[in-house]
């Protein structure tokens, strides 16, 4: 099966109500688990890759990763994302390196880190959207700032969008899916007490979903730091603080409302470093690698397997077939978005 676009299986995601995990990848490790995680349950996945990622691992190596992933799974639809695209030429590189959606994020300036204006952001996002949809590739956009940094890339600042705001937003740039800022967090650190509703404005989504009814959604920070992983790192060396994530029902909640895309990376990273702990502390004469990332890969699945779950995506891998960038290009230029 080819990748899949981030629109073809956010619509799908949409006519079932269910929300579709995007999970960050930076290696094979990380890829088999997500993949094979998606395997498993029967579910759409979307591996997003950071220009982080892309540093760490190198461009060809991270795309080879995933297209090789998807030849293992070819019944599961995989987009290939990529996640916080500092300006329109970073977009344009991955398009040509064959990711099926990239995100243009214009809420801040190519620095990845200063808050811009509302007209920079509308502008570069339109650039790209023009660009992407030719070549039938799906656009993210964002309005408002979460807090917390990621792969060096954030104000660390928080800005809520604006309902009112998001609705010219989609009209003047036509995206495929808009991040929306209700006060998560990038990073492991997102809040010292459990979040409520005071610390998590989840009435905006439902603001935002009566305004945009036909607009996808997504939750950028949105991992939810189980509490037994930070145990675990810590019972076996590591000195992480006290943290709290995102809850589940809050994050289901979303979805209820029109969140169909929930980007999931620190639970990721909290499960792999767990297991790799734990494996060298079990194995202090082990030196064949396989011994530690074994374990790190069956973290990373069983954390993606949990939820797809819990975002009610696992069973639906085979509810459609793929359309390819081809027919999407056609369909884009068929409608008002292209024009």
């Amino acid at each position: 099966m080819p990748l899949a676009t981030l629109r073809q299986v956010l619509d799908e995601a949409a006519k079932g109500g269910y929300g579709i995990g995007a999970f960050n990848a930076n290696n094979m490790e990380q890829v088999q688990g997500i993949v094979g995680a998606a395997q498993e349950v029967q579910s759409p996945v979307i591996v997003q890759v950071s220009r982080g990622a892309l540093s760490y691992a190198g461009k060809n190596y991270m795309q080879h990763l995933i297209r090789a992933a998807a030849e293992s799974a070819p019944e599961i639809p995989i987009v290939l994302h990529l996640d916080h695209g500092d300006k329109p030429e970073t977009c344009f590189e991955a398009i040509e390196l064959g990711f099926t959606s990239v995100m243009m994020d214009g809420s801040l300036l190519a620095d990845g880190k200063t808050p811009s204006d509302y007209e920079y952001n509308v502008a570069v996002t339109r650039e790209v959207v023009e660009a992407a949809h030719k070549k039938g590739v799906s656009v993210e956009g964002e309005l408002g700032t979460l807090g917390g940094i990621e792969d060096g890339h954030g104000s660390g600042e928080v800005h809520l969008t604006d309902p009112e705001q998001a609705v010219e937003f989609v009209e003047a740039t036509g995206v495929d899916a808009l991040a929306v800022a209700i006060g998560t967090s990038h990073g492991a650190y997102k809040f010292t007490a459990k979040p409520t509703g005071d610390v998590l404005a989840m009435h905006l989504i439902e603001e935002i979903h009566q305004k945009l009814p036909e607009t996808h959604m997504v939750m950028h920070g949105s991992s939810s730091v189980p509490q037994e992983l930070v145990d675990r790192i810590n019972a076996a060396g590591g000195k992480l603080e006290a943290t709290y994530g995102v809850p589940v029902s809050e994050i289901q909640q979303g979805i209820r409302h029109g969140v169909r895309k929930v980007n999931v990376d620190t639970d990721g990273r909290l499960a792999i470093t767990a297991a790799l702990r734990e494996a060298l502390n079990a194995g202090p004469s082990e030196f064949d690698p396989r011994a530690f990332f074994k374990p790190a890969r069956e973290a990373q699945k069983q954390v993606c397997m949990e939820r797809m779950r819990q975002f009610g995506s696992a069973g639906h891998a085979g509810d459609y077939k793929v359309i390819t960038l081809e027919e999407m290009a056609k369909r884009y230029a068929g409608s008002a978005v292209a024009a």
